[in-house]
């Protein structure tokens, strides 16, 4: 088993070479406001560190592009690769290009499916999913009980990208909450998926208000599909004290959303650290350091009791 201490590793990055480390990183999107704190984290990171240069791609959600991104960044000479995959089925290709070249690559945020596989200088640096889904979908099974809903209640879920592992598992978060006896009143009416977009979120919720769908919870993939979700229910008068709505990853604008009454639970996922882990541990496998493959940053449970906390977190 590969060991990896965050903790003290940033004295270590100060030390060491002269020489600059150049790190190449593949992001999935940059028009995305969780992928832009982990973007930034990630350059607010290397910038803090001496002698360590981040060459950052937008891969516009495209595979070939990503792709094409990290076989540059091979014929290019980077000390190590990090990649935020647009498709984490897509991984196997990605891994075997940077392994093939003998330069250590990170995933970072998205599961890759080669994860119990991946070569020894190769790691995953994200959250659990099993606990952003769980904690979001128990405190929306609570508020439900506590609205007196305790009985049939019925819930829409917005789901993410369904070639993104996260996606796929939050979503098997909230089946697999319902299905203990404490969540079992509740049953999902509707579930598709708005790919992580506020605009396709927007229009999904309005597609199923038309067509007298009725619910008492929106449990989302993700705070932007929840936003949607909010601004499509507001136009159509429902009242936002009445609807219990949940999403993940507690950004400023779902903080914002929650302040103002609207959203009612998100799970802060630390979109710095793991930005600054996946730095941690690039360095570390460049300087043939070992490595845990899998690196996980805690998620943490948002409720408008501790929202003032998270504020300026992302």
């Amino acid at each position: 088993m590969k060991k990896f201490v965050l903790a003290g590793l940033a004295a270590t990055l100060m030390t060491g070479s002269a020489a600059a480390e150049t790190i190449g990183v593949s992001m999935a999107l940059f028009d995305d406001n969780f992928l832009t704190v982990l973007r930034n984290g990630i350059q607010t990171y290397a910038d803090s560190l001496d002698d360590v240069d981040v060459q950052i791609e937008d891969a516009q959600n495209d595979v070939g592009k990503q792709l094409n991104q990290i076989q540059n960044f091979v014929a290019s000479g980077v000390d190590a690769i990090i990649v935020n995959p647009v498709d984490t089925d897509a991984t196997e290709a990605m891994s075997a290009l940077a392994d093939q070249a003998g330069i250590p690559l990170v995933y970072v945020n998205r599961q890759p499916v080669n994860l119990e596989n991946l070569p020894d200088n190769q790691a995953f640096v994200a959250s659990n999913e099993v606990d952003s889904g769980t904690l979001e979908t128990q405190e929306v099974c609570r508020l439900l009980q506590e609205a007196g809903k305790g009985e049939g209640a019925r819930i829409v879920v917005l789901m993410g990208e369904l070639s993104n592992q996260a996606a796929r598992q939050r979503t098997q978060d909230v089946h697999d909450v319902i299905a203990t006896d404490e969540c079992s009143f509740i049953e999902i009416v509707e579930e598709q998926t708005a790919n992580w977009q506020r605009t396709q979120a927007a229009d999904l919720m309005t597609n199923w208000l038309s067509a007298g769908i009725e619910f008492d919870a929106v449990v989302s993939n993700n705070d932007e599909m929840a936003i949607g979700a909010i601004q499509s229910l507001k136009a159509a008068g429902v009242s936002m004290e009445e609807m219990i709505v949940g999403g993940v990853d507690a950004t400023q604008d779902a903080l914002a959303a929650m302040q103002a009454g609207d959203l009612d639970v998100t799970v802060f996922q630390n979109a710095a650290g793991q930005g600054q882990g996946s730095v941690d541990a690039a360095l570390a496998l460049a300087r043939g350091e070992e490595v845990d493959r899998e690196v996980w940053i805690p998620f943490e449970l948002v409720t408008p009791e501790n929202m003032d906390q998270y504020m300026s977190a992302n």
